[in-house]
Parts: structure tokens; sequence; C-alpha cells
């Protein structure tokens, strides 16, 4: 169980295309922090949908399956923010198996050399 959950961490976090998109979606979460808290608006701020976007499509199936539990629960910010981490998370995981599919590991390549070299 261990080396399984291993995998899946170097999965989520282990490659460059992850790390990049984790870094996406923090900076996009520190700007909604402050634009909520420090930025005075008449209307409501469409910061917070950069969020959705980049968390996009894994969110909109984890909302859909909050609608299970009922409209209430998909709703609350108490299902809605760990949902949220959960498909960022899902996402990135999606991303290193793509890139360990394609076979770019981020690491440098070990060439074969002739015996004598």
């Amino acid at each position: 169980m261990n080396a399984r959950l291993t995998a899946l961490v170097r999965l989520t976090f282990g490659n460059l295309a992850s790390r990049i998109y984790l870094g996406l979606v923090a900076a996009a979460a520190v700007f909604v922090a402050v634009d909520t808290a420090f930025v005075h608006h008449d209307d409501a701020s469409m910061a917070g949908i950069w969020l959705f976007l980049l968390a996009a499509p894994a969110i909109f199936g984890l909302m859909a399956l909050g609608t299970l539990f009922g409209e209430g629960v998909a709703e609350s910010a108490a299902f809605l923010y760990p949902a949220l981490v959960a498909a960022v998370l899902i996402q990135a995981c999606a991303l290193g198996m793509f890139v360990r599919l394609l076979g770019d590991t981020g690491r440098p390549a070990h060439t074969a050399r002739p015996h004598g070299a």
C-alpha cells in the first residue's frame, strides 16, 4: 500500500507539467484571496472563475456527484472547497500519468556507452 501511495504522489507532484499546473492554481488562489479580502467591488467579483477554469473538467464531475447528496450540499462551501482541491489533485495526477505515457519523466536520459568508452 505504501508503494502505491508513493507512486501516486510521484505522479501528482514529481514532474514538471504537474508542478507548473499546481503553480498556476496556487497563483490563481492567491489572486482570488487578495481580490476577496482587499478589493472592494460594487458587484460580485468574477476572480473565482479562474480557479474553476483551472480545475475543469474534474470539478464539474465532483459537483455533479455532490448533487446526489442534495443541492444544498453541492452548493455549500464545506463541499465546494474540498471538491476544488480534490479536482486539482486529480488533474495534477492525470497530467503526471500523461507525462509518463509520453515517456518524459523529467529525468536525464541514461545513454548506453560502448564497453570500452
